[in-house]
């Protein structure tokens, strides 16, 4: 099984050290970082991923989240991840403060393409010791490389 995050993540869509005192907050700076970094319309992104959470929470557990939605004038699924500076409220299912977010956006019309990128984030990130490298890593550059699995073929 792959564990390669390349096809979702550009180096420049990894961050770290984000202050949010609100999952709103957050939000809005994911949005931000969508704008700025993957020229993707930020309050766009804040809306579609209210939206989803309105559904319920993405905090699956364990200080991790998936928020995630679907816009149009996308050309393939892409994402966005952020390493927090401090935790934050994420109304999770275990009720653990979020600091390790992966944002995934995706074309209205990938169904399967938007479930199956979830499912290999959320398998991903659901190993707890890939969790604990994640909050280890000491730049953005670390981070990239554990999310695409750039270590691994390395070492190979």
């Amino acid at each position: 099984m792959s564990t390669d995050l390349s096809d979702l993540l550009a180096p420049e869509a990894v961050l770290s050290g984000v202050a949010a005192g609100s999952k709103k907050a957050l939000f809005a700076q994911l949005g931000a970082a969508a704008d700025d970094r993957l020229g993707i319309d930020g309050d766009l992104v804040v809306e579609r991923l209210a939206d989803r959470e309105r559904l319920g929470s993405t905090g699956f557990g364990g200080g991790i989240a998936i928020p995630h939605g679907r816009l149009a004038g996308l050309d393939r699924v892409r994402g966005l991840f952020a390493r927090l500076a401090r935790p934050v409220d994420f109304r999770a299912v275990d009720a653990l403060p979020v600091d390790l977010v992966f944002m995934l956006l995706s074309p209205i019309d990938a169904g399967a393409e938007h479930l199956k990128a979830l499912a290999r984030i959320s398998r991903r990130l659901r190993d707890h010791g890939f969790a604990e490298k994640l909050r280890g890593a000491g730049s953005t550059d670390a981070l990239y490389a554990l999310l695409t699995g750039v270590e691994a073929r390395d070492a190979a």
